[in-house]
């Protein structure tokens, strides 16, 4: 298959929750549709319920917000917030926190090199 469309009805939903040594505040809910995941490259729709984790990316993400409101902020300090209709590009080395304001979904795209 040459293309598909970015859809939860593409794929079974993975239902997970962060670590709890990461966890921050709250008890989100992540769902993740995995629709690709081929040689390093990783796509398909992800969404969280609120609360706050600590993170770390080794991979490069894009990201395009369909809906909700979230925080990353890294630990030099630098914060980005974020909604529906942003999109925007997470670089490896990024370390802080995701913090989820109201229940947000996105797609995703990460590449692992």
């Amino acid at each position: 298959m040459f293309l598909q469309l970015l859809t939860p009805s593409a794929a079974d939903p993975e239902i997970t929750r962060p670590e709890p040594e990461l966890l921050v505040e709250g008890d989100p809910v992540h769902t993740t549709w995995s629709l690709e995941e081929d040689g390093g490259l990783y796509c398909g729709i992800w969404q969280s319920t609120p609360g706050a984790w600590r993170c770390t990316y080794e991979e490069w993400e894009y990201i395009y917000v369909h809906e909700g409101r979230a925080v990353l902020t890294g630990d030099d300090g630098e914060q980005l917030e974020f909604k529906a209709g942003d999109s925007f590009i997470i670089r490896p080395g990024f370390t802080g926190e995701w913090r989820v304001l109201e229940t947000i979904r996105k797609d995703y795209v990460i590449l692992f090199r």
